[in-house]
């Protein structure tokens, strides 16, 4: 049986916060496996005005909360106000043990219920104040892209959504399909904002013409000691313009790019295998556990021994 989604929706709707969490839980073509379903609901089913200026049709109320394993708020442009009704509905879904995940706005949902009492949780830079005053028992945090208790998670801004909802993703299903629907989706390589969850495993992202053929050599060959030089080679450019390009268009050196694969790779093996970490390190080109261990350590602050834990 899938795992179902249910956005709760209010008037002005974002609709980019929607499409994005619809992209992610929705289908990828036969070679990706669905695991979810993906569906909207209101207050008052009906027509629902967007910040298009054109209405989007909802046809379920509330009662679609109770059939939720995921109640994904998008934004809660009522604020703080939340009525009884959909204070009942939400309460009665965590209760029954459905996650709730609440992006910008949506915060004042189950701030209001006080299920972030005691709790950091992501908020948007704008409303950190506003959220101090009315919720002091919440922490706010404006620096991290979002923040996952398990039964409540949290993003700040419109442009995380597909970050909380890939990281639903890897805990529900692992980091290899996560990668594969990031991927599909052009997620961006790296996200940065110093944030407390480990970060999103890097994908291909969207990269030019220029660099893909380039990448897709390194990723088959990840297990091989390779150097910037033998990368400027294969490229046919110099090491000082390959350096460039990579700058300009990917915003990281050649070899950071490369680690940074190497660490992704060693996460989703962590996380899919019960390989040693002498074998894990021969795979990805890190020669050695030890070396393996000193970078993990330095990307994540972690073992992978803690790591493997945490997430198998």
């Amino acid at each position: 049986m899938k795992h179902r989604v249910v956005a709760l929706v209010s008037p002005l709707l974002e609709m980019y916060r929607v499409t994005s969490a619809s992209a992610v839980f929705g289908y990828h073509g036969p070679d990706i496996p669905a695991h979810y379903d993906f569906a909207l609901c209101a207050e008052l089913p009906g027509p629902v005005r967007t910040t298009m200026g054109v209405d989007v049709i909802v046809e379920r109320g509330l009662e679609a909360l109770t059939e939720a394993d995921t109640v994904l708020i998008a934004g809660w442009c009522a604020g703080p106000n939340v009525s009884p009704e959909v204070g009942a509905a939400v309460l009665a879904a965590h209760s029954r043990g459905a996650r709730i995940m609440a992006i910008c706005s949506g915060i004042y949902v189950p701030a209001n219920l006080g299920l972030l009492d005691g709790r950091t949780a992501a908020t948007h830079w704008e409303l950190v104040a506003d959220l101090a005053t009315r919720y002091p028992r919440i922490r706010s945090d404006a620096s991290v892209l979002y923040v996952d208790h398990g039964d409540v998670a949290t993003a700040g801004a419109s442009a995380t959504t597909v970050d909380l909802c890939l990281n639903q993703v890897r805990r529900d299903h692992g980091a290899a399909l996560a990668m594969r629907i990031g991927r599909q989706l052009s997620a961006a390589p790296h996200r940065e904002g110093c944030q407390r969850q480990y970060p999103e495993l890097p994908t291909t992202g969207p990269v030019p013409d220029s660099l893909a053929p380039l990448l897709d050599w390194i990723t088959a060959n990840l297990d091989q000691p390779l150097s910037v030089e033998q990368m400027a080679a294969r490229s046919r450019l110099s090491r000082r313009t390959l350096s460039r390009h990579f700058t300009d268009q990917l915003g990281v050196s050649p070899g950071r790019w490369l680690l940074d694969r190497r660490i992704a790779s060693t996460r989703a093996l962590l996380e899919e295998t019960d390989l040693p970490v002498e074998t894990i390190a021969q795979r990805v080109g890190l020669s050695s556990a030890v070396n393996l261990r000193r970078r993990f350590r330095t990307a994540l602050n972690t073992t992978p021994a803690a790591y493997r834990r945490s997430f198998r």
